[in-house]
């Protein structure tokens, strides 16, 4: 799987998921454009193993949850590398609040991150993918959006919209020569809140899960990796779940 010349915008980039993505991406050729929110360190050293790979790189901060930020990414995107080819809405917020304590300025912004940005973001990118008659965008779900989840319930929210826009933007835009699919990972290492976790809690995950252990970051990525090459052409609409297994 070949992509040079493309680029590749992943959100979220610093780190676990989104940083593996970044670097399966550039392995196969995509410059990337590296956003973060906060974390200017991390996502300048993503995009130092990314150059190493033999591709362009951007450093691109910026708060996704808000739209014109969205515009602003992508088009300092194209200003740098003519196009966005792949979109990979990963940057996400996941607190835990009970329902009846969280404020209204709580609810939107986990609804601003985890679902609003993947509208606008796309809406920024499609324009030029539509003029070259090719895309990929790979949206991140996830079991908040698949089982619900006590605690969360603004993420397992969004999630299942992030679900619903995948499926209809699949349908709008397929026939244009642009997929956009889903990925739903199961419970993946490293990840701060399970490191956090009581051993109780680890245990209690893991035995949802029959291949008996936490996912990486790389196993994700290696969808993808699929997703938003040519071989992935024929893959539109779809949730991969990248569980282990886990209850569905």
């Amino acid at each position: 799987m070949t992509a040079h010349g493309r680029t590749a915008l992943v959100t979220g980039a610093g780190r676990n998921i989104g940083r593996a993505c970044v670097l399966a991406l550039a392995a196969d050729g995509f410059n990337v454009a590296i956003n973060g929110s906060t974390d200017r360190a991390a996502c300048e050293s993503v995009a130092r193993e990314a150059a190493a790979l033999g591709v362009g790189t951007l450093v691109v901060m910026g708060d996704v949850g808000a739209a014109g930020e969205c515009q602003r990414i992508v088009d300092e995107t194209i200003a740098r590398f003519g196009a966005v080819d792949a979109l990979l809405n990963n940057a996400a917020l996941r607190p835990n609040k009970p329902f009846l304590e969280m404020s209204e300025a709580e609810w939107r912004r986990v609804i601003s991150v985890d679902l609003d940005a993947a509208v606008w973001l796309a809406r920024a990118c499609l324009p030029g993918m539509l003029k070259k008659g090719w895309g990929r965008i790979v949206n991140f779900t996830g079991m908040n959006a698949i089982h619900g989840h006590a605690g969360r319930t603004p993420v397992s929210v969004a999630k299942h919209g992030v679900w619903g826009l995948t499926k209809a933007l699949a349908k709008e835009f397929g026939p244009r020569g642009i997929t956009v699919n889903a990925i739903s990972p199961g419970p993946i290492a490293p990840d701060a809140e399970e490191k956090n976790a009581s051993a109780q809690a680890r245990q209690e995950t893991l035995a949802r899960v029959p291949a008996g252990r936490m996912g990486t970051p790389k196993e994700v990525a290696a969808a993808a990796r699929l997703l938003a090459s040519d071989e992935g052409a024929y893959i539109n609409g779809q949730m991969i779940q990248v569980n282990g297994g886990a209850e569905t």
